[in-house]
């Protein structure tokens, strides 16, 4: 999707849409997972929501799976691409937003499931600051289901206040030391909106830090310490399957490139901040390629 808008967020008196919250859960080939993710929605301990299933082309069970929840509760619809198309997450996503009617909008990924109380507390931050566009959380890498090590990561640089435009941009992955925010975030569908959605030319892996690079250039945010999702690890997960690919490196410097494109439409008094800091990451990226190359040269010789 394209950028739009101008970045103005709704009073906190503006009417509330009915349910407030719409939930994406994009899916392509998930059918080991995909009812623990829904369950751990229907599982919320507030109910003022909507599911929207997006099948991404998917030719295994999950279709099925999908159709049965959306067939046995009113507040869960199925949607699929054309011809039953695989477009990509960042295209899913946007479907899925754009068929929800929710005040707010909010992801999980099929593979992934979520604490009881995630809804409730997200909802009360962005209750309680009117001004921010997004809040995000704690997330548990979660390894222990295959019985491995499970370990939490925090997202942001500050957490439990307001983060400011442009401290987020500069100060969280990929640009800052900041731990990256994940899809489970909630966001204001006008800020959604605002920015465009999802960059659909990101089909999969860093689609989701495009997105939050254009709202952290418009908004201000806020990062909590609570945890709010569980990111299952797998090797059929899409970071692993990019890793195992050896395809990190090149992502990155596409994702990097990307965002100096939209650096170059920014007319901000912080831009020349935000231009050092990717041309600091585009140095930094040029010597792991090389190294990496030297590495495998010696490797063969």
């Amino acid at each position: 999707m394209a950028q739009s808008g101008t970045g103005d967020l709704p009073s906190a008196n503006s009417k509330r849409a009915t349910p407030r919250v719409t939930v994406i859960c994009i899916f392509l080939n998930e059918e080991r997972f995909l009812r623990e993710a829904i369950d751990s929605v229907l599982a919320q301990d507030l109910d003022d929501w909507e599911l929207v299933l997006v099948d991404d082309g998917s030719v295994d069970g999950s279709t099925g799976i999908a159709l049965e929840f959306a067939e046995s509760d009113p507040r869960i619809s199925y949607l699929a691409h054309p011809g039953h198309a695989n477009l990509g997450m960042s295209a899913s996503r946007n479907i899925g937003a754009a068929a929800g009617s929710g005040e707010f909008v909010t992801f999980i990924d099929a593979d992934d499931r979520w604490p009881t109380d995630k809804l409730t507390h997200q909802l009360a931050i962005m209750d309680a600051h009117p001004e921010i566009a997004m809040t995000a959380g704690a997330i548990r890498y979660w390894d222990s289901w295959r019985g491995g090590e499970d370990r939490i990561e925090h997202c942001g640089v500050v957490r439990g206040s307001v983060t400011p435009v442009p401290e987020a941009l500069l100060g969280v992955y990929p640009l800052g030391k900041g731990g990256a925010a994940a899809v489970s975030a909630l966001i204001r569908r006008s800020a959604y909106e605002a920015v465009g959605g999802f960059e659909e030319r990101f089909p999969g892996f860093y689609e989701d830090q495009a997105f939050f690079a254009k709202i952290y250039a418009q908004f201000p945010v806020l990062f909590s310490s609570a945890l709010c999702q569980d990111y299952r690890q797998h090797d059929d997960s899409c970071c692993a399957r990019t890793e195992a690919a050896g395809l990190y490196l090149e992502k990155r410097s596409d994702l990097l490139k990307w965002l100096e494109g939209y650096a170059a439409n920014l007319d901000t008094d912080w831009q020349p901040k935000l231009v050092a800091a990717l041309h600091r990451e585009q140095r930094r990226l040029r010597w792991r390629k090389l190294r990496q190359a030297l590495i495998s040269l010696l490797g063969r010789s």
